[in-house]
């Protein structure tokens, strides 16, 4: 049998790898230690060059459907790992069949829930991982994706302005609709609660969080923050027609809320007395598109409001309101950003993503500032944090050894 190899961006290196021998035996040269969250697969992740995959393997129908799901998530920019290849044809040395293997593109600077509590989230924190486990699942039902198996185990997460962005991992369950049914959309809430609500007893099991965690009421919160939240973005409003601030208002809130209305549904009655309107294509990542057009830089939207308002007082501060605003976010760019990330000692940059750190930062300078009384530079807090904060930090781009070696997966499907 052949060995053959289906890949969206082809890295020759893949060659390489040792597909004769069966996955758990896997180790040095290629395999490194990433942080590992569950899985019912067999998963290991590898470095080549200057690349890192996640492997999984699985059986073949199954691995190019997941492959095929996750291609047609990345096309349509929703939030999940990308798809790199899928390897069929292994056999071992004596010539019996080996599994199938699904590659993705590790997800930089992301952490399983688990690794997440080993580097010092606490049960107050909670709430940010279901917030982004919410954002995500409804991300997934407007554009019409049935996850089928939602879980924190099939979840990266990755720091955002002091909260959390969830990216989905394993599709093996999942089926892309036209539209989903209020049954489907309930069903992946159900999985969820069921679902998380047993991780929550795990944690509490292996001491992971403390007795104070209950987690009756944090899938109760997941439920009803999705509905509140899936709400708010497809809901029908009804108004008269001397209201017509009320569209305005609608369109701003769910820019608050991070999201863009590329479509908006207006009904009028026959009279023009009653005015309905419906978000018909919400896409999330506003303030994240905004920064990029300013600025180039691609960050999680938490991340790019943070750094928008910062550019704002940027702008305030040199009396800058009358220049282009384009022209003023790249002297913040080149005169704050920049600068400020160069301060950062290489030893220290796998530690948080740069716009992470850049947000830490400003709320240091903000403490800074409540202990002395007035305020501080920033570039002053920026050396103090380095120093004090930064440096007592783990590294999140990589794992320290042996973290969770006993574990299944890695930062993968």
């Amino acid at each position: 049998m052949a060995l053959r190899i289906v890949a969206s961006r082809p890295d020759p290196a893949i060659v390489t790898l040792p597909w004769s021998t069966p996955l758990e035996d896997w180790g040095d040269p290629h395999v490194i230690p990433l942080p590992r969250g569950l899985s019912r697969h067999v998963v290991r992740i590898v470095r080549l060059s200057d690349r890192t995959y996640a492997v999984k393997e699985t059986v073949e129908e199954i691995a190019f459907r997941e492959y095929r799901l996750l291609r047609d998530l990345h096309r349509l920019g929703l939030p999940s790992v990308v798809p790199q290849a899928v390897v069929t044809g292994r056999v071992d040395p004596s010539g019996e069949p080996l599994p199938s293997a699904l590659l993705t593109e590790h997800l930089r600077f992301s952490l399983p829930y688990r690794s997440l509590f080993s580097h010092g989230l606490s049960a107050d924190n909670l709430p940010s991982l279901v917030d982004a486990l919410v954002v995500l699942i409804v991300r997934l039902h407007l554009a019409g994706f049935f996850w089928g198996d939602v879980s924190l185990s099939n979840v990266l997460f990755r720091r955002s302005a002091g909260g959390f962005a969830a990216y989905l991992v394993d599709a093996e369950t999942g089926e892309l609709k036209p539209e989903l049914s209020a049954q489907l959309r309930q069903y992946d809430v159900t999985i969820a609660t069921e679902n998380v609500f047993g991780e929550l007893l795990d944690l509490q099991a292996s001491n992971a969080v403390g007795g104070e965690v209950e987690p009756h009421h944090i899938v109760e919160m997941l439920e009803e923050r999705y509905h509140a939240l899936w709400g708010e973005l497809t809901a029908q409003e009804e108004f008269g027609a001397d209201e017509l601030w009320r569209i305005e208002k609608r369109i701003e809130r769910l820019n608050d809320l991070g999201f863009d209305v590329d479509e908006l549904d207006i009904v009028t009655d026959f009279d023009g007395d009653r005015i309905v309107i419906q978000p018909k294509v919400v896409e999330l990542g506003h303030h994240q598109r905004e920064l990029q057009a300013l600025t180039g830089l691609h960050v999680e939207d938490a991340q790019a409001r943070r750094l928008l308002n910062d550019i704002a007082s940027f702008t305030a501060h040199l009396e800058l309101g009358r220049e282009d605003r384009n022209l003023v976010a790249n002297r913040w760019l080149t005169e704050i950003y920049e600068p400020i990330q160069a301060m950062v000692p290489a030893g220290a940059r796998g530690k948080l993503e740069p716009a992470e750190v850049f947000h830490e930062i400003l709320q240091h300078r903000w403490y800074l500032s409540e202990q002395r009384g007035a305020s501080v530079d920033t570039f002053e807090a920026a050396a103090d944090y380095i120093a004090n904060v930064l440096s007592r930090k783990p590294d999140e781009a990589l794992a320290t050894p042996g973290g969770d070696a006993d574990e299944d997966s890695v930062g993968s499907p």
